[in-house]
């Protein structure tokens, strides 16, 4: 089965996360934390960057690795690296998804996830203590 790697930004301020609704294929209008494939000879943490340019215009603070997610999905085996992050530079503007939420402990868990995304939810409500 075919390994993809990618990177992921929990964007944080204060008690809640930034989440971004997909705008396209398979799990179109599903919940998400912005990011993307890591290119070759790249590194997770420049191409966090890159995607949250390409996707959000806007830079953030990488404050370091939150957690590292293994998931297989029928077509492909996915490992997904979660930053935690704070917006540094502009505020974010949707360049490839179709919405944006702030969620808080109240609306995280009413959001649907991607299949790997809800392992990431569960570290949030942990870490930054949202319940």
């Amino acid at each position: 089965m075919k390994t993809i790697e990618v990177v992921a930004a929990v964007i944080y301020d204060g008690a809640r996360v930034f989440a971004t609704q997909r705008g396209y294929g398979e799990f179109k209008g599903m919940w998400e934390f912005p990011g993307g494939k890591i290119e070759p000879g790249e590194s997770p943490e420049n191409a966090l960057r890159r995607e949250l340019r390409e996707e959000l215009d806007t830079e953030v603070e990488i404050e370091g690795l939150l957690v590292t997610v293994t998931h297989n999905y029928p077509a492909f085996h996915l490992v997904l690296r979660c930053y935690l992050c704070r917006l540094a530079g502009g505020i974010p503007r949707l360049l490839e998804h179709e919405d944006a939420v702030w969620a808080d402990g109240a609306t995280i868990g009413t959001l649907r996830w991607l299949p790997a995304d809800y392992a990431v939810v569960d570290c949030i409500r942990q870490r930054l203590r949202l319940s």
